[in-house]
């Protein structure tokens, strides 16, 4: 689908643009695609068939990186697809996704990898980048023809869902991740400890018989990931860190110069695994919802900046696959459309973040950490803007949610802080109001928003 970039001017907002150090009131412009000016402490006087959006009271952000969602495209569409995925990021304030290669079949293959790039090219919401698997199949036997897959269009790799259990392996991966330049993307879990648990493993699953999965099964993985990363010189970006100890290895390794990047989720500090006790599925995830004091890490390591990026780990499933008894479920949930609302509501409204620190962490961090195009509304700059309400109060309705899926425990949660109007390359993707008019003439039109 091609977007229809138009000439815009968004008056009276608060800028947030922590690569330019810009947290004030300023006027934006885009034209061409492009951020054209941004009017720090001045008001822009509108241009002849320009669109003009009055966002006073509201932040305006560079655009929203995600880099950890599964798109279930290709093989499991029923759940969620490349296009609905793309509508859910842009309704969640993100102009950019990575989806992992966990799919049916795996993102292992050249062919594979273009069609995601060919299909994310007819998305109308954010814009889809792949992940590619590090090993054939996603089994640790063979790795993939790499070079292939990058420049087929993927931008990393990973061994996401099915973690490398094999040390030489995870090294050889690491080795030619570092001489293509491209991030290897780990979920760190030592399945001997891990098993087939359901939830963390302590008082908590040993009072709701569950079968637990203890903490130092992600620690000891970080903690080899890390040693290889040093040893190999290979950029390392740890997927969804959850414990006390992963937030404290990472933080170590950094201060040893070693080139790591790691995400926390929200999911991991707005929900402890006292979530767990109603047995509602929505609540089991991988890793699982730790303690108070892993909670605790891992906003302090969100909060110092150890844990560079929020990601959402977007994972769809059908209601009837959660829709059993607590063990059968698959782990995951939904995530696109609560990551900026727990995001606000948990850390920065409780004093953890600054606005600006928050969006360091969603945009300007995992575009840095990837490569990627936005992060900044620096002039000349891609037109990739977020602009959100930071007062606004609303509440998560099962029938608002964009995803195919809506498996998530957050329905029915009020929340503070809401996306209103998102931009990719000049274009609207999302617009909750609709509030849009031409400077030379009356009211164009409302959009396809809601009010909640």
């Amino acid at each position: 689908m091609t977007l229809n970039p138009q000439n815009l001017l968004l008056t009276g907002g608060h800028v947030v643009d922590p690569a330019n150090r810009v947290d004030g009131p300023a006027d934006l412009r885009i034209a061409d695609g492009r951020i054209a000016d941004v009017a720090v402490g001045r008001a822009l006087d509108p241009l002849p068939g320009e669109i003009v959006r009055s966002v006073a009271g509201q932040l305006v952000c560079p655009g929203f990186t995600d880099v950890h969602v599964h798109l279930r495209d290709p093989g499991q569409e029923y759940k969620e697809d490349i296009l609905t995925g793309s509508v859910a990021g842009a309704a969640g304030g993100f102009t950019t996704l990575l989806c992992m290669p966990n799919t049916l079949p795996p993102l292992d293959s050249a062919p594979l990898i273009a069609y995601v790039v060919g299909k994310a090219a007819r998305a109308a919401g954010s814009r889809v980048v792949p992940i590619g698997a590090a090993c054939v199949g996603m089994k640790e036997e063979r790795l993939t023809e790499m070079a292939d897959l990058q420049e087929s269009g993927c931008i990393a790799f990973s061994d996401d869902a099915f973690p490398i259990q094999n040390a030489a392996m995870t090294r050889r991966v690491m080795e030619y991740c570092h001489m293509l330049d491209a991030p290897f993307v780990a979920h760190s879990e030592d399945k001997s400890l891990a098993g087939k648990g359901a939830m963390n493993e302590g008082i908590t699953s040993a009072r709701l018989g569950l079968k637990g999965m203890p903490a130092v099964a992600e620690d000891l993985m970080v903690a080899r990931n890390l040693l290889l990363a040093e040893t190999t010189g290979c950029h390392l970006h740890l997927c969804h860190v959850s414990t006390v100890m992963s937030v404290e290895l990472v933080r170590q390794a950094k201060a040893r110069g070693v080139r790591v990047t790691a995400e926390g989720c929200p999911h991991h500090f707005a929900l402890t695994e006292e979530a767990v006790v109603g047995y509602d599925t929505n609540t089991k995830m991988n890793p699982p919802l730790r303690t108070r004091e892993d909670v605790q890490a891992v906003i302090a390591g969100i909060a110092d900046g150890t844990l560079d990026t929020i990601a959402t780990d977007h994972a769809p499933h059908a209601y009837e696959e959660k829709d059993v008894e607590f063990d059968l479920a698959p782990y995951g949930i939904i995530g696109l459309e609560t990551c900026v609302p727990l995001t606000w509501t948990h850390l920065t409204q409780k004093g953890h973040l600054t606005p600006a620190e928050a969006v360091a962490r969603l945009a300007l961090h995992p575009a840095q950490a990837f490569g990627l195009p936005g992060g900044t509304l620096s002039p000349g700059a891609v037109a990739d803007v977020t602009v959100l309400d930071p007062q606004a109060r609303w509440t998560l309705r099962r029938d608002r949610i964009r995803s195919k899926s809506k498996n998530t425990p957050f329905i029915g949660t009020e929340f503070q802080g809401q996306v209103t109007l998102v931009i990719r390359d000049g274009a609207v993707i999302h617009d909750l109001l609709g509030d849009t008019h031409a400077a030379s003439g009356p009211l164009a039109g409302r959009g396809e928003g809601y009010r909640v």
